[in-house]
């Protein structure tokens, strides 16, 4: 007489159904669970306009506009979006003075000259081996061409 379409036999648990394909990556490690966060540290850190504006406020406070000549090749919107986000990690200060047209000022907060150090390292190193990188990626891309 047909089949019936009510559910039936409903109390009992389905079968496990097997994994086709099990997943091969093992399970995170509870102890690397910060690795995002410092991945996002040292993206803002490792930046190059985050380092070039650091070494430029180590010796002491600029004006925006300041720190625009001294940075070669940035423009304003990558400035303004640099100082804001070392701000937001509280490595910069953003200072107003209440004059006409307003002034502003950018600082490195205690935080942020912690890094003075190693971004001072890290930049001596790039300036003291730019000749031995530039030939090995003269070499590489001579090599790969084609």
């Amino acid at each position: 007489m047909g089949t019936s379409l009510k559910p039936a036999n409903t109390e009992l648990p389905a079968p496990p159904r097997p994994n086709p394909t099990p997943d091969p990556r093992p399970m995170p490690d509870p102890s690397h669970a910060d690795c995002r966060g410092v991945a996002s540290v040292l993206s803002r850190v490792g930046d190059k306009w985050s380092v070039f504006v650091i070494m430029m406020l180590s010796d002491g406070p600029k004006r925006f506009n300041e720190l625009k000549r001294m940075i070669n090749g940035i423009s304003q919107r990558m400035l303004t979006l640099t100082l804001r986000g070392l701000e937001r990690d509280g490595l910069v200060t953003r200072t107003i003075f209440p004059t006409i047209p307003p002034r502003v000022d950018y600082e490195l907060t205690d935080l942020g000259r912690g890094l003075e150090q190693p971004v001072k390292a890290l930049g001596e190193w790039a300036i003291a081996h730019l000749e031995q990188i530039e030939a090995a990626r003269t070499k590489f891309d001579q090599r790969n061409e084609g």
